[in-house]
């Protein structure tokens, strides 16, 4: 149980720091790329305001941006380290000129192929493979200026690339913290579980050697007194105590690790046919119906006696809760998994809080008058399919049926 407890707590802390880490390279990435976005912008601001050249540098102007008030990227250097090249057409987009001057790379031919691109697409800015661009409405037509932004885009990409390096190592380093540090975490939590399975054996020692001494006694006074209403009441409060302190400590044991199951394959609708069969005298003689439906020849691989106890637990547990003269459905199935599942008419099922049906010492019945059930039959139920790596669950179908479903896995 501590070591799923430390399991659990390793995974949910893992899936928060990648959670958080992941945000924050998203957020990096964004905040990234509307810089590069707000760079480029300002330069092809800066060149279409000037008919399609690059101004001059102006040492009392400030080129900051909406986005970015505090960002001013012109230096008496930026008309040298931007690549750039313009194209001007008519309302019609028939090319007219060309400015290719600032850039090696693009010929006169290329520059209407791209300008021809960007018209097409009907955007006013965007990215055209490398370049930044921007469409301009002027009195002859449209001017589109291109940006190289290689550099930009490299700088971007490495310091992204450099993020997520940082921020994966950052997330290995963490949970590598966490795991070494989980045991210690968990250390309370391990402690008192200890001392709780040792108070429950210290318990079951000292009080079955005084319950032994009372029945013992009892079959002396009998002998000697002969049967009467009181000394039955005495072997039978003794027998109900005897009956708690059995399934208390096998409650005790289903909560240890798994290395006492007895594991091995076999064949489960045996086992379940074999175990029902129990069942129907018994709910017969209740006056309930006892149905099944069990698939042929579905093996699992798993502790056969624990199952047979959870059988029996589950249709137990039906047995005393169906409704008088109600019927009680048996079903075992196979998808990937065996299915379990047991159903029965109860009319107060509308007034069962389902999630609690699995506590221990939870009785529906809030008098607690005693039924011949303690309240832990089902979390033993539960403890056995858990170890089976399993899960089990509480249901209602329509308004006099309640059901338990157990997936083996």
């Amino acid at each position: 149980m501590i070591d799923s407890l430390r399991r659990k707590m390793i995974f949910l802390s893992a899936i928060s720091v990648t959670i958080v880490l992941s945000l924050i390279f998203l957020a990096i990435y964004t905040i990234g790329m509307r810089q590069l976005n707000t760079t480029m912008d300002m330069l092809t601001d800066a060149i279409s305001e000037n008919d399609g050249w690059f101004p001059p540098f102006d040492p009392d102007r400030k080129h900051s941006s909406a986005r970015f008030p505090l960002m001013d990227i012109f230096t008496p250097e930026t008309e040298h380290s931007t690549r750039f090249f313009t194209v001007w057409v008519d309302k019609d987009y028939q090319f007219m000129r060309e400015n290719v001057e600032s850039i090696s790379s693009i010929t006169t031919e290329q520059a209407k192929q791209r300008a021809q691109e960007i018209l097409k697409g009907g955007n006013e800015r965007g990215w055209v493979s490398n370049y930044r661009y921007k469409v301009v409405d002027v009195e002859q037509g449209y001017s589109i200026v291109f940006v190289d932004g290689s550099m930009n885009w490299a700088m971007t990409r490495q310091f992204l690339l450099n993020s997520l390096l940082v921020l994966a190592g950052s997330c290995f380093v963490i949970l590598f913290l966490i795991v070494v540090f989980s045991k210690r975490a968990v250390r309370p939590a391990a402690e008192s579980y200890e001392k709780q399975k040792q108070f429950i054996t210290d318990a079951n020692h000292e009080l079955k050697t005084p319950l032994t001494l009372i029945l013992s006694n009892l079959d002396i006074l009998e002998s000697e007194l002969g049967k009467n209403e009181w000394l039955d009441d005495i072997r039978s409060e003794g027998k109900r105590m005897g009956a708690l302190i059995n399934q208390l400590t096998a409650l005790s044991r289903m909560d240890e690790d798994h290395s006492n199951l007895e594991v091995a394959d076999f064949d489960l609708s045996a086992v379940a046919s074999d175990t029902v069969s129990e069942f129907v005298s018994l709910a017969a003689n209740c006056g309930k119906k006892l149905y099944t439906q069990i698939h042929p020849s579905i093996s699992y691989k798993g502790d056969e006696g624990l199952i047979r106890r959870l059988i029996s637990i589950l249709l137990d547990n039906a047995v005393k809760y169906c409704d008088p003269e109600g019927t009680i459905y048996f079903t075992l199935s196979a998808r990937r998994y065996p299915i379990l599942t047991v159903e029965n008419t109860y009319k107060d099922v509308d007034e069962t809080e389902l999630n609690r049906l699995f506590d221990r010492f939870y009785r529906v019945d809030k008098a607690r008058s005693f039924t011949g059930s303690f309240g832990i039959g089902l979390s033993i139920a539960k403890a056995i399919v858990q170890n089976h790596h399993g899960n089990i669950t509480a249901y209602k179908k329509g308004t006099d049926v309640i059901g338990f479903r157990a997936a083996l896995k």
